[in-house]
């Protein structure tokens, strides 16, 4: 009998980048190209098969999970799903509070009263700490997982396409908190979307990716006025402009079939199938991550 051969996925692969304290560095691609992946790597909720994390100079990927403890207080994550993330058997206050008992910074008696200083924080009643998670709403709901965020007092929180699965009135309240906290609280994000327009309120720099790979990170206000990459180009022509005159003007960069499967990318430039600069070169070579502009990188032959 033959043995079976088990397909290798590398979600997220050759990955280089880094954070500054104080800002938050959008992350933007199609869905399932890694974006999610490569944020659960950096808090190691995945654990990375090889590679470096480092989380202000140390290295997480050789700890175990005791020592990884001290540092995970610090960096907390905020997930998509506002309805999945909250355990419906506990109450939200609990939900709110138990942070603070696994990180040992309060006790049951403290914890009330700084559990209702962060519903305050996020826009919400104290009065409603006893309630479920099935009786907010989504928007809500979210709030209170941000507020389950502030507990452990993080200085890095990564943000999960946290207003993908929200109603678009509620996903800009959820920004301009979210803005509001790091403002106040002097946080850095990694702040995963691929949402456009919501990337580009927030965002100091930003950071495209495709299958599993960098292709493009920027300042913002460079990358929206002339991204460099083709793969970037396409994302942003494809994202509508509510001005009909200037919808009417602007300059369509297509790619062409389907994003290829991750268990089997193409050689060299990994965007070569669907490219319409793709030459010979991009079948065999793979494009090195450079600076093109001061601050502006890409990973395309010829981006220049």
């Amino acid at each position: 009998m033959r043995s079976r051969e088990l397909a290798i996925v590398h979600a997220v692969d050759g990955v280089d980048l880094d954070i500054r304290r104080g800002e938050t560095l959008g992350l933007v691609g199609e869905s399932g190209c890694g974006k999610s992946t490569l944020g659960r790597a950096i808090l190691q909720l995945v654990r990375p098969t090889a590679g470096e994390v480092r989380f202000d100079g140390i290295e997480l990927t050789i700890l175990g999970e005791t020592e990884l403890r001290p540092l995970r207080r610090r960096m907390q994550m905020v997930f998509q799903d506002p309805f999945g993330s909250l355990n419906p058997r506990m109450t939200v206050g609990e939900a709110v509070a138990e942070p603070m008992f696994v990180h040992r910074l309060a006790n049951s008696s403290e914890s009330r009263g700084r559990v209702a200083e962060l519903f305050r924080t996020v826009g919400l009643n104290p009065d409603m700490l006893d309630r479920f998670p099935h009786e907010f709403s989504g928007g809500q709901r979210q709030r209170i997982g941000i507020a389950r965020a502030l507990a452990a007092e993080p200085d890095f929180i990564v943000c999960d396409e946290p207003v993908s699965a929200l109603d678009v009135s509620i996903q800009a309240q959820i920004v301009n908190l979210l803005e509001a906290l790091r403002d106040r609280l002097g946080l850095t994000y990694l702040f995963v979307a691929h949402d456009l327009a919501v990337v580009r309120h927030l965002s100091d720099r930003i950071a495209v990716m495709y299958l599993g790979q960098i292709v493009e990170i920027a300042p913002k206000l460079s990358l929206y006025a002339s991204p460099l990459h083709p793969y970037t180009r396409a994302l942003l022509s494809a994202a509508p402009v509510p001005d009909r005159a200037v919808e009417s003007r602007r300059q369509r960069t297509l790619l062409q079939g389907e994003v290829p499967s991750p268990l089997h990318p193409p050689n060299g430039c990994r965007l070569h199938p669907r490219c319409h600069l793709a030459q010979a070169r991009c079948a065999i070579e793979q494009p090195m991550m450079r600076e093109i502009r001061p601050g502006h990188h890409a990973a395309c032959h010829f981006a220049g």
